[in-house]
């Protein structure tokens, strides 16, 4: 049978990839926020300083020196394949049909041509440039994916599934973020589980996210087959308004194994880019025999305001 060999959650967002030189691009996003001017009223005034320059560029180096451990760790575990939770921001699906939850079981995933005319885009306006070839192909999963897709319904969780992406996006952010941050998950078969954490009315709980994670790992469990598997989740965690306090409780309840905090989050704390968490708790349910290690917590500031995007990293082995 299958094994799971490996947890592993990490942000995928601007902080994680794009120097420091260049988050004053995304801080002016922030400030045309609605709500700006009102956080910089509330905002302490040492907040300034978490958001001058040599604070954020010590703070990217804290993203890349976790990543790069988590690389490392990927590498000295070798999974086979990878199953990564993400969530997709209309990418794939809009308004007209927005699962709560999406299989790809296609043999291989590439990155759509719409895509990459953004990421230059963005590097011409000043934010991130591509960290990766125009012509990438990334390996899917798609035994795992048919078996889960059933062990899942079998379990009465509903599942969408998909073996096409949409040709002008195709991969989503939330999957290629991570597979060129961190090479050893690009090198690897990937299994993207979509997931709206972003869009009203049918975002799942932090309940259903923890039940969907238990019942992913009993599925991968079942397997009939000798593949080592790592779980993975993508984003978080607090995002525009960082959220240090709930960033903290999180972590220290996946620490503690308490799934209980974690099932009792309200959803009014899990909206816009912090709604990623769910993907963090789906994974906690999945590793849940497991233990978690926190590699580092980075609340990355990007101005005086307190907006910007609270990197973490972590990852689940046997004790």
């Amino acid at each position: 049978m299958a094994e799971i060999v490996l947890g592993i959650a990490a942000s995928h967002g601007s902080s994680t990839f794009a120097p420091s030189s260049t988050w004053d691009f995304y801080a002016a996003r922030d400030r045309r926020k609605p709500y700006y001017d009102e956080m910089l009223a509330k905002a302490r005034p040492a907040m300034a300083k978490e958001a001058s320059p040599e604070k954020m560029e010590e703070k990217f180096q804290a993203g890349q020196r976790a990543q790069a451990q988590l690389d490392e760790i990927v590498t000295r575990t070798s999974p086979d394949v990878i199953v990564v939770f993400g969530d997709d921001q209309h990418e794939q699906f809009h308004d007209d049909n927005m699962p709560m939850f999406c299989v790809y079981r296609g043999a291989s995933m590439a990155r759509g041509e719409r895509r990459r005319q953004r990421d230059e885009w963005k590097a011409e306006a000043g934010g991130a440039p591509p960290l990766w070839a125009p012509d990438r192909v990334f390996e899917g999963a798609p035994e795992l994916a048919e078996h889960l897709i059933a062990r899942l319904v079998e379990a009465g969780i509903d599942v969408a599934c998909s073996n096409e992406l949409k040709t002008d996006v195709g991969l989503g952010h939330a999957f290629t973020h991570v597979a060129e941050n961190m090479p050893s998950i690009g090198e690897r078969a990937m299994l993207p589980f979509m997931v709206n954490t972003y869009y009203p009315p049918n975002q799942p709980t932090a309940a259903r996210a923890y039940t969907l994670g238990q019942a992913v790992r009993a599925a991968i469990e079942e397997w009939d087959s000798d593949q080592r598997v790592a779980v993975m989740a993508s984003g978080g965690l607090s995002h525009q308004r960082i959220d240090e306090e709930l960033d903290r409780a999180v972590l220290d309840a996946m620490e503690r194994k308490q799934p209980d905090v974690l099932r009792a989050i309200p959803g009014t704390q899990l909206q816009g880019g912090t709604s990623e968490i769910l993907n963090w708790i789906t994974v906690s349910g999945a590793m849940e025999p497991m233990t978690m290690s926190v590699v580092d917590y980075v609340p990355a500031y990007r101005t005086p305001a307190g907006t910007g995007l609270a990197m973490g990293f972590a990852y689940w082995t046997r004790a």
